[in-house]
C-alpha cells in the first residue's frame, strides 16, 4: 500500500480510537445513572422493580427511529438492549426462567429480551416456569406461544387459565432450523431428532432430503442435538447455539419450509406494565350460553373502534364443550377506549381475565 493510503488508515484508526474511549465513558455514565436510579427507587420502596419493560421497549423503539445507518436497526437495538441489560445488572440482576434445557430457541428469546447479563434457569416444561415465577425464584419466565407456521402452543394458553401471572412482554424470533450431526455427509444419516414442532416446520425439506430417515420426537431440539452427540448415524434440527454447545457440524442450514417461520414468546411475571404507547393486551373470556354469544362478546370492540389482531379457543376443563377464548387486541387496558370495551366485554361476558397488556415486540 503506499504511502498516502497507509497516511489515510493511521488516521481513521486513530478517530476510531478517540471513538471508542469516548463511547467507553458515555457508557459508565448510563451505568452510573442506573446506580443512581436504583438507589432512589430503593429509598421510595425496598420491594421495587427495576426492570420497567414499557420503558426499554419505549427506548429501543427510539433507538430505531433516529438511526441513520450505516448500521441497521436491528443491530443497533441489539447493541443498546446489551448496554441496557448490564446498567440493569447493576441495579438488580435478574433471574430468568425459561423453557430448557440450555440452547433452545426459547433461551435465544430470553437472551434477545432481556440482554446477556441475566442468571437465566433452564426448566423441563412450561408449567415449571409458570411455577418458579409464582414462587418468586425467578424474576421473570420466557415461554413459547405461537408459530407462524404451526399455530399456538395450547400448554402455555391452558397455564394462564389459572396462574396469577401477568404477561408484561413479548419476544419474536426469526426461527431457523439447521441439520446438525457428527456425520460427515447426508447420505450417512439414518435417524433424526428434534421437537414435534421443528420437524413439522422442515417436513418438505425431511421429505425431500431424507426420504428414508427415521423421525424421532423428543422434548426439545436442545435435547435432539445432546443425544446426538451419544449415537452416531444420527442428525438433530436444532439452533446454531445447540451446534456450538454440543460442537455439532452443520450438514444443512435454514432447512425450514417457510423462510419466515417465525416464533412468538411471552414474558410472564408478576408486574404490570405501564403504557409504552404501543402496546397489545391479551385477555380470556368465555361466553353465556345463549344465542349469539360470541357475537355479543366481541361487539364491544368494533364499537370502541378497537383491533383484535388474534382470537383462540381452548377446553376450559370445567365441562364437556365448555370452551374460553384467547384474544389479543391493541392498546393498553389503561387507555380509556381499551377500558371501556373491556367493561361492555366483561358485561357480556360470562367469565373476562385480563393477562396483561404489554409493549409490542421490538425487532
Amino acid at each position: 500500500m503506499s504511502g498516502g493510503g497507509d497516511d489515510r488508515l493511521a488516521a481513521i484508526r486513530d478517530r476510531i480510537d478517540r471513538l471508542d474511549l469516548q463511547i467507553q465513558e458515555l457508557i459508565n455514565q448510563r451505568a452510573a445513572a442506573a446506580k443512581e436510579v436504583a438507589q432512589i427507587k430503593l429509598e421510595e420502596d425496598e420491594d421495587a422493580f427495576f426492570y420497567r419493560p414499557e420503558r426499554e421497549a419505549a427506548i429501543l423503539k427510539k433507538v430505531q427511529k433516529r438511526n441513520t445507518g450505516p448500521m441497521g436497526d436491528e443491530e443497533m437495538a441489539r447493541l443498546f438492549r446489551e448496554i441496557m441489560s448490564a446498567c440493569l445488572a447493576l441495579e438488580q440482576p435478574l433471574n430468568i426462567a425459561y423453557l430448557g434445557p440450555e440452547g433452545t430457541f426459547t433461551q435465544a428469546a430470553a437472551l434477545k429480551h432481556f440482554g446477556h447479563s441475566i442468571n437465566t434457569d433452564p426448566l423441563g416444561s412450561i408449567s415449571d416456569v409458570f411455577r418458579e415465577v409464582e414462587s418468586g425464584n425467578a424474576h421473570y419466565g420466557v415461554v413459547p406461544v405461537e408459530n407462524s407456521t404451526e399455530g399456538v402452543i395450547n400448554h402455555t394458553l391452558d397455564m394462564f387459565i389459572r396462574s396469577p401471572l401477568v404477561i408484561c412482554g413479548e419476544v419474536s424470533l426469526r426461527i431457523h432450523h439447521h441439520l446438525l450431526s457428527l456425520e460427515a455427509d447426508l447420505g450417512e444419516v439414518q435417524r433424526v431428532y428434534s421437537h414435534q414442532q421443528s420437524l413439522a416446520q422442515c417436513r418438505l425439506w425431511l421429505d425431500r432430503n431424507l426420504p428414508n430417515a427415521e423421525q424421532i420426537t423428543v422434548g426439545s431440539n436442545a435435547e435432539a442435538a445432546r443425544m446426538v452427540r451419544e449415537d452416531p448415524g444420527s442428525a438433530a434440527i436444532a439452533s446454531e447455539m445447540a451446534a456450538e454447545l454440543y460442537k455439532l457440524k452443520g450438514l444443512a442450514r435454514n432447512i425450514e419450509d417457510e423462510p419466515d417461520n417465525t416464533t412468538r414468546f411471552l414474558v410472564i411475571g408478576r408486574q404490570k406494565a405501564l403504557p409504552s404507547g404501543d402496546d397489545k393486551t391479551s385477555f380470556i373470556c368465555a361466553t353465556r350460553n345463549v344465542a349469539g354469544g360470541l357475537s355479543a362478546l366481541l361487539n364491544p370492540l368494533a364499537q370502541h373502534g378497537i383491533s383484535m389482531t388474534r382470537i383462540e379457543s381452548r377446553p376450559s376443563r370445567q365441562g364437556n364443550w365448555d370452551y374460553v377464548f384467547f384474544i389479543d387486541i391493541e392498546g393498553h387496558q389503561d387507555d380509556p377506549r381499551v377500558a371501556a370495551a373491556l367493561e361492555d366485554m366483561q358485561q357480556a361476558a360470562r367469565m373476562l381475565k385480563v393477562l396483561g397488556s404489554y409493549p409490542n415486540a421490538v425487532l
